[in-house]
Order: C-alpha cells, then sequence, then structure tokens
C-alpha cells in the first residue's frame, strides 16, 4: 500500500487549506482512511476517520471545521480545513487500515500563522 498526500502550506488563521491523499494497493478501497497529524512537542493526533461505507469521526478540537471525505473509486481521501487555527500547525499524515495494518504517507507540513 502506497499513499501520496498533498494540499499543505502556510495559511493564516482563519483560512482554509484542502488536503488530497491518493492511495494504491490491494484492499484500500474495503479500507478505513483518516487522517492525523504531529505538532512538534505533542502526540500524534487522530484527526479524522472515516469508513468505507461513510462513517465518520472527528477529534473533538476538529469538529465543526474540517471535512473528511473520500472517493472509493479513486482511492483518495481529502482533509477540508476551514478556520483554521494557529494550534493547527502540524505535519498531516492521510493513513489506511487494511486487513488491521496501518499504512501511512510522508506528511505534508500545515503553517497557521500571521
Amino acid at each position: 500500500v502506497q499513499l501520496q498526500a498533498s494540499g499543505g502550506g502556510l495559511v493564516q488563521p482563519g483560512g482554509s487549506l484542502r488536503l488530497s491523499c491518493a492511495a494504491s494497493g490491494s484492499g484500500v478501497s474495503n479500507s478505513v482512511m483518516g487522517w492525523y497529524r504531529a505538532a512538534p512537542g505533542k502526540q500524534h493526533e487522530l484527526v479524522a476517520v472515516i469508513t468505507s461505507d461513510g462513517r465518520i469521526t472527528y477529534t473533538d478540537s476538529v469538529k465543526g471545521r474540517f471535512i473528511v471525505s473520500r472517493d472509493n473509486d479513486k482511492n483518495r481521501v481529502d482533509l477540508q480545513m476551514n478556520g483554521l487555527k494557529p494550534e493547527d500547525t502540524a505535519v498531516y499524515y492521510c493513513y489506511v487500515l487494511v486487513m488491521n495494518i496501518p499504512y501511512s504517507g510522508q506528511g505534508t507540513l500545515v503553517t497557521v500563522s500571521s
């Protein structure tokens, strides 16, 4: 399984970014997909998860601001991030869980700063 994430960058507080992740490999279309982030000095945080049938879970800190979606035909998972805050600054990783084995991509940096 391979994943390629894109879409990070520098944005001002209150701004928006959209992250995209393309996954390839056996079993991806039926997998759980999602995003987690790693901020300096903090534990990794699971941001959003979406199952193959569309069930979604968000961590509390992003509820109402972030939207996760997936395209099962294209094996892609996106994360629309709105109302960004400085505390959202982190490296964001997409991941898939295939037969209970997690795979993640190389990460994309999101910096929220004025």
